[in-house]
């Protein structure tokens, strides 16, 4: 089949949602200036640089309740600060949790029962439970075209200035995939949950 995304597809879902796949999933803790913290997923999220490292998360679904923008984007642009907390097996539910929109004065962490941990650099906390937590500073927050002008595309860059990885994730050295089990997002309700890895060499070019 073929669509342009203009006149829509005529599906159940949108397939675009399962083509980008799978998404890792950027969980991301803030605090507000009047230093109420927050916590949620994005899943348009990624890594965008080596040196310095800098990651990137991006909220596309419009406003949250009470007008603005949604508190991680709100928070990260104020504060210039943010904490990418990676997103487990273990910690699915917590993780979808989070995902609520409850109002500015409402403490994710709280509701879905996660204990804070005090970063090392930044000021927002860290889920304790998570085995790896980038602490970040943001750079640049983007606004990308949207259809409806009620909505928000925003996109949020921060470099990675701490990093903090559980040592028993480590196998000889190395983050093991394995013991991490991150999850990623799939499309509409759908995740996935990573447990394997594999290797591939790169191909070296040689003249002939």
């Amino acid at each position: 089949m073929f669509y342009r995304p203009e006149d829509g597809h005529g599906l159940p879902r949108d397939p675009f949602n399962y083509l980008v796949v799978p998404r890792p999933i950027g969980w991301i803790s803030t605090r507000s200036a009047d230093g109420v913290d927050n916590l949620a997923p994005y899943s348009f999220f990624n890594a965008v640089a080596y040196s310095p490292p800098q990651v990137m998360f991006a909220a596309t679904t419009g406003h949250q309740q009470g007008g603005g923008l949604k508190d991680s984007v709100a928070n990260a642009q104020e504060m210039g600060e943010f904490v990418v907390n990676l997103a487990t097996w273990d910690l699915r539910e917590q993780m979808n949790g989070s995902s609520t929109s409850a109002p500015r004065d409402v403490d994710e962490f709280d509701i879905v029962g996660l204990t804070k941990a005090a970063s090392t650099i930044v000021t927002p906390p860290r889920v304790a439970e998570s085995p790896v937590h980038l602490e970040c500073r943001t750079t640049q927050v983007l606004t990308l075209p949207c259809d409806d002008e009620e909505d928000d595309n925003t996109v949020v860059f921060g470099q990675v200035v701490g990093i903090h990885i559980d040592e028993r994730v480590l196998t000889q050295g190395h983050v093991d995939v394995a013991k991490l089990r991150p999850i990623g997002r799939l499309g509409a309700l759908d995740y996935v949950d990573v447990r394997e890895a594999f290797e591939i060499k790169r191909p070296v070019w040689t003249e002939k």
